[in-house]
């Protein structure tokens, strides 16, 4: 059974909406995120503020907004891909936003899919609406005039139209109070051309029944001289003094303001509807546009398919037009939508880029960049980096490792091109380096005598002490001398004890020291031996000497020892902790007995142990605790954290009255040893950091514990360090630097971007050169030609720095693309094994060319690294069909070229030469897109018939080596990736969002049967899936999702896939079905028919064996009388599922 959650949520903005949604408030901005609304209110600054999320089950495809009669807001039409539409709006006896109609379309689907996207238009009042979903059929709606029903929305008619191919409408604004519609579109399937038409939308004057939409019903009929147009834009009746004049001699009207525009790619034609006049003009650049917004009634932003960012500007005489001018004003993201929002402000939506927010300069004509929304679509590719640590392929890690992972995404469109890094967890940003120093043991922070805030930092070694000093401007000074303290010797403790006095702890003493007089008031010393553990607090120490002693000190008494405990050869101390807010206690651990001990500092005798050794695992031993407030104190009692040696963090909620131990659990974090650090919050809650191979900061949130991974693999050891010119900062001591870093209180998603400016189609990472392998491509326009080029690449992985030169691939006659890049180890010609890039390309052929049967369509290139890190050709073999993808069988490169799967040796006689033979070859349906290899299997998935399993049968008994089929899915599934997650089972994807896990049915009790793949889950993801990436992870015996593959999707989307652990499968589908019974969403659309399965030839009643974890998370932010009615039945209680649903959270 399958798990997916997303890492990384889909922020691909396809539509947005400037909407006046809230009483005496601005409008606000409104970004359609795949399934989720995403309301932005502008600041007076010009920036953009994320105030709310909406989720919505069901992919978002049509955005609009309705005006309602006499209403002060404004209702959001929202309209998904499954034919579920809604609005949602103020209501105003609540007090906040919810839906006001829902309604789906439960007609069986007859009618062929419109060509275009689906599109929906409203006329200017706001009332009427027009939604076109299918070829030649138009859906006509219109706000409801009945006072009572004012809110909602009437369906008026279905009506057919002979004008088959939209390309875009729009209502025309009108002084009759009858709405008239636009249309402009394409008569023919075979010769582009453009055609406008105009008809009112009613046909009775109350605008009651809606029109034939008949040839006699046309209003007006163009023909358009530019066959590629494809935008309209309605213009506005101006101004008063704009007003249009009737004149009623036809032959003496000229074009007046109120009709609309037709851009097309080379020329601009306003069209009067009224005066039936037209204004023609030729554009000096030619471009494809794509995207429009109303700046005021004679000027409009267009965005062009480059990037590029005009203004058109109607030139007026009065309110006659008299020319149409485009003008360029900035370079931006390639635009899928535009709002102007007012003040000069210009928000431009993207799915190929970011996302920006303009400033645009009237005078001077040019747009000045305020923000910038990140966004990682559409992911042309991914690879995994490291599962949280850099210790090669075969890296041994536990489950949790997924939410660690640094997945590297090729991501964006032509300019908009960039490598990202993502990666789940709470966020470490450096905000400088104090110096480069290694082998740092502890760090400490300091406040000098009078000082509000820490100015000191401590840093301790094995040997030595140095202290470095920090004004209030940020400037550092290392000092010889502090307030008498000791530095030729390691300290393991330096702290404040009060606004005079400080105390300082070495191995061999401790002091006491006036930093007014800098002298040392009082020192203890051991009277024999060193000290190897101490903590203190305010009031205490408590400190081991040589392991076996514990020793109390009461600080107010001068450093007077109140205490100590003799353990002999009993055991020996590992680890000491004070609490800060319990002076009165201390926490011990012990090496021999694996135990934990809670003691009374005045008498060292324990208040309450336990028993933290499995079995005889020597491994168990407590190594670090922290004690502290994690959670809030109305909810919760202190916790204690405990790292063990084997990596697990075990964690104890800790009585306030007696300080018993109860509710242990244990936390896999590495596989060695954390060290634990305290970092103070607000009202003496407290985070804890877990320095690691995998560090987290662990957190309280929404009454609960949260384990986040840290992006920073490095850390050694961590301190607090709230300076005057460093606020609310950390230090951070790695192998070789210290530095100063802010700290996110919380977990959040981290992007780090490396723009390309062109397309990466692909990428390969290499370990050991550290570097990526890049196929791209980049597009340019050159005396209005479009000039393509692909080339391979390398790029350093830390600093994303280019290697060598670019190794660029043909372009002249015909133009060579980059179609797939792999890394691989191969042999050379020495017989070692060594990397190897493999390039694998296709040539577009011109569509007045005859190129013959056997010419060159596609080439296998072979790319070696030099010792300048500067890729070099090795060899390449010409091919006869394009090749799609590549993949490694033991040696032997197996490529998936234009209509079959061929099977090549691979021979490397020098450094610079090689033999490709080609071995076997397999056919397939149709056309391979993706290859998945798991020892000897070949996993084929075909563009239109789903999955294949092919065998490599090595020559035996004088017969050739073969590829032959053992399995295959027998359905039609428009494929665009594959993996093997299990064994025998593979996962696949298609072009409508679907996701299936198939498996071999070796039970089955016929060869037909075992020949034919079982689908065990399935679930719609709602986004097209580009690739897959498996990863190999070791999971512990009682994890509950075993990771298998992360998936990038087209929406900029980054999924975890996994399997199900079998005590958990039934828990887990009861879990979500009882689930999806209570939670509601915007909209009210039912999660079982947003996640069920759905194509051409079937749709299901919901997911089959598969859980969305995201939607199981929403089951920690609803009521806990309703948690309590979910679980009842389920067999774990509440506080069971909760546990569950946050270690699954956890994981990514």
């Amino acid at each position: 059974m399958a798990y997916v959650a997303p890492i990384h949520r889909p922020n691909s903005v396809r539509h947005a909406l400037r909407v006046n949604l809230f009483p005496n408030e601005k409008e606000c901005l409104v970004l359609a995120k795949t399934n989720r609304l995403e309301i932005w209110k502008l600041e007076e600054s010009g920036t953009l503020v994320h105030t709310d999320t909406k989720a919505v089950n069901g992919t978002i495809s049509i955005l609009q907004k309705l005006q309602p009669r006499d209403a002060d807001t404004e209702l959001v039409f929202v309209g998904t891909d499954r034919f579920h539409y809604f609005t949602f709006g103020w209501n105003a006896t609540e007090g906040r936003l919810d839906t006001i109609d829902s309604f789906f379309d439960i007609h069986e689907k007859h009618m062929r899919d419109a060509q275009s996207q689906d599109l929906c238009v409203v006329d200017p009042t706001g009332r009427f609406m027009v939604v076109l979903l299918w070829e030649g059929v138009i859906n006509v709606l219109r706000m409801h005039t009945v006072k009572s029903k004012r809110q909602n929305l009437h369906w008026m008619d279905q009506i057919r139209v002979s004008e088959l191919f939209i390309k875009c409408a729009t209502f025309l604004h009108v002084e009759t109070g009858h709405p008239k519609i636009a249309f402009l579109y394409q008569s023919r399937t075979d010769i582009p051309d453009s055609q406008l038409v105009t008809y009112r939308l009613t046909a009775d004057d109350k605008n009651t029944e809606v029109s034939r939409f008949e040839v006699r019903d046309q209003v007006d009929r163009l023909e358009i001289q530019d066959p590629s147009a494809a935008l309209l834009i309605p213009v506005g009746r101006g101004e008063e003094d704009q007003k249009r004049y009737i004149i009623r001699n036809a032959s003496t009207a000229r074009a007046q303001l109120g009709g609309l525009i037709v851009v097309g790619e080379t020329r601009l034609l306003y069209y009067d509807d009224a005066a039936k006049k037209t204004v023609e003009t030729g554009l000096q650049d030619s471009s494809i546009f794509v995207a429009w917004a109303e700046y005021d009634v004679s000027h409009y932003f267009i965005g062009d398919d480059y990037g590029t960012m005009w203004l058109l500007e109607i030139l007026l005489d009065g309110p006659v037009v008299t020319d149409l001018q485009m003008t360029k004003i900035g370079a931006t993201s390639r635009a899928s939508s535009l709002v102007y929002m007012g003040n000069d402000v210009l928000f431009v939506g993207s799915h190929y880029g970011d996302s920006q927010v303009y400033q645009f300069d009237p005078s001077a004509q040019s747009l000045h960049l305020i923000q910038t929304l990140d966004s990682i679509a559409p992911i042309l590719d991914l690879n995994i980096m490291d599962m949280g640590n850099r210790e090669g392929d075969g890296q041994t890690t536990n489950e949790y490792s997924s939410g660690q992972a640094r997945i590297v995404t090729g991501s964006g469109v032509y300019k908009d091109g960039s490598l990202r890094s993502v990666r789940s967890g709470v966020g470490l940003d450096d905000v400088g380096v104090l110096a480069d120093m290694e082998n740092v043991r502890s760090l400490f922070s300091l406040k000098s005598n009078g000082a509000s805030k820490a100015d000191t930092l401590v840093v301790s070694f094995l040997t030595e002490t140095r202290i470095f000093t920090f004004n209030p401007d940020g400037e550092v000074e290392e000092v010889e001398s502090f307030g008498g303290m000791i530095f030729n010797e390691q300290t393991l403790l330096a702290q404040n004890i009060s606004s005079s006095r400080l105390l300082q702890v070495t191995t061999t003493s401790a002091l006491l020291i006036d930093l007014e007089s800098g002298v040392a008031i009082s020192t203890w010393r051991p009277a024999e031996g060193e000290i190897t553990n101490v903590s203190a607090n305010n009031e205490w120490i408590l400190l081991a000497v040589n392991g076996r002693v514990l020793v109390s000190i009461q600080i107010q008494q001068d450093l007077v020892r109140a205490e100590h405990n003799d353990l002999e050869d009993k055991d020996q101390v590992a680890c000491i902790h004070l609490p800060p807010e319990y002076p009165s206690v201390g926490v011990v651990g012990f090496w021999r007995s694996g135990t934990i001990s809670i003691v009374d500092i005045k008498t060292l005798q324990s208040i309450s142990s336990e028993n933290l050794r499995r079995k005889d695992d020597n491994a168990s031993i407590p190594r670090d605790i922290a004690l502290a407030q994690v959670l809030p104190p109305h909810l919760s009692g202190p916790t204690l954290f405990v790292a063990m040696e084997d990596g697990l963090v075990i964690t104890f909620t800790v009585s306030k009255a007696d300080f018993v131990l109860s509710g242990r659990k244990s936390i896999v974090l590495g596989t060695r040893r954390a060290r634990l650090g305290l970092l103070p919050r607000a009202n003496g809650i407290y985070n804890v950091f877990a320095m690691s191979e995998h560090p987290s900061l662990i957190y309280g949130t929404e009454g609960r514990i949260v384990y986040s991974a840290v992006t920073a693999e490095d850390a050694t050891c961590v301190c607090q360090f709230d300076a005057e010119a460093f606020p609310d900062s950390i230090a951070v001591a790695t192998e070789k630097e210290v530095k100063i870093s802010t700290i996110d209180t919380e977990r959040r998603t981290h992007v780090q971007t490396l723009p390309m400016g062109e397309t990466i189609r692909r990428i390969a990472y290499s370990r050991s050169e550290r570097a990526f392998g890049l196929g791209c491509f980049s597009r340019q326009v050159r005396n209005n030609e479009e000039i393509i080029t692909s080339t391979f690449k390398l790029v350093d992985e830390v600093v994303f720095k280019q290697l060598g030169n670019d190794f660029i691939l043909d372009s002249s006659p015909r133009v060579e693309m980059v179609e797939t890049v792999i890394r691989a180890e191969l042999s050379d010609s020495y017989g070692n094994q060594v990397e190897r890039f493999l390039v694998g390309t296709s040539y577009l052929d011109d569509a007045n060319s005859n190129a013959s049967p056997d010419a060159i369509r596609g080439r296998i290139l072979v790319l070696g690294v030099d010792g300048e890190r500067a890729p070099y050709l090795i060899s390449s073999r010409n091919l006869k069909g394009a090749c799609r993808c590549l993949g490694i069988m033991d040696d032997k490169i197996v490529a998936a070229l234009a209509k079959t799967v061929v099977l090549y040796s691979y021979h490397e006689t020098t450094s610079t030469s090689a033999e490709i033979r080609k071995i076997t070859s397999y056919r397939p349906a149709t056309y391979p897109v993706d290859l998945a290899i798991e020892g000897n299997m070949i996993a084929i998935a075909d563009l239109m018939k789903s999955m294949t399993l092919v065998e490599y049968v090595p020559p035996a008994d004088g017969e050739g080596a073969k590829l032959v089929e053992i399995s295959r899915h027998y359905q039609s599934f428009w494929a665009t990736a594959a993996c093997h997650v299990d064994q025998e089972s593979w996962l696949e994807s298609d072009a409508q969002g679907n996701l299936l896990v198939l498996r071999r049915n070796l039970a089955g009790v016929t060869t037909e049967d075992k020949r034919r793949m079982e689908v065990t889950s399935e679930i719609n993801l709602g986004e097209m899936v580009n690739k897959m990436q498996k990863v190999t992870v070791d999971a512990s015996e009682n994890a509950i999702i075993n990771p298998r593959a992360f998936l990038g999707t087209t929406e900029g989307g980054v999924y975890l896939f996994g399997l199900i652990a079998p005590d958990y499968q039934d828990l887990l589908i009861r879990f979500q079905n009882k689930l999806a019974e209570v939670v509601e969403t915007t909209g009210n659309i039912l999660f079982t028919r947003y996640r069920s399965f759905r194509n051409e030839e079937r749709e299901s009643d919901g997911p089959f064996r598969f859980i969305d974890g995201e939607f199981l998370e929403r089951f920690l932010d609803i009521d806990e009388k309703i948690q309590e009615e979910i679980c009842a039945g389920l067999g774990p209680d509440v506080e069971a599922m909760r546990n569950i649903v946050e270690e699954l959270k956890r994981m990514h």
